[in-house]
């Protein structure tokens, strides 16, 4: 059986590594999100990387991420700080070591405590920019 592999079979099955730290932090132009600002750690329009986005998402306190919707589910994995998460109408506190599963397609907004809040988000896509954001009238 032959076991040859090429070069873009190997490169695609390396790990990659990324460090928050270090990622560029996006966000808080477009009135329509609110006032989160986020750090994309995998996206494949930034890294070598595919099927999974997944970034830090960070709020001031009180700051909002708006009411929205998107086609595919979310996971939001809380890393500091205190917020509450409402998914269609029904609010969910989200604190460090927290896990919160948004369906696809529900309305859901966040609003951090008075300490803030940052959180890990991920989507089951290739590239952040293929989550179409669909935000509520107010």
């Amino acid at each position: 059986m032959d076991q040859s592999f090429s070069a873009a079979q190997l490169i695609a099955a390396m790990p990659v590594i990324a460090n928050a730290d270090h990622a560029p932090l996006e966000g808080g132009e477009d009135p329509a999100f609110g006032t989160v600002r986020w750090r994309t750690l995998f996206s494949a329009d930034k890294t070598d990387t595919h099927s999974m986005v997944m970034g830090v998402a960070e709020f001031g306190p009180g700051g909002t991420l708006n009411a929205h919707r998107h086609s595919p589910a979310e996971i939001y994995f809380g890393l500091a700080g205190h917020g509450t998460v409402t998914i269609d109408g029904v609010p969910h506190e989200i604190s460090p070591n927290v896990a919160v599963f948004i369906p696809p397609d529900a309305e859901h907004f966040t609003e951090a405590g008075e300490e803030g809040l940052r959180f890990l988000y991920v989507f089951p896509n290739n590239r952040f920019g293929e989550v179409e954001y669909r935000f509520s009238v107010a």
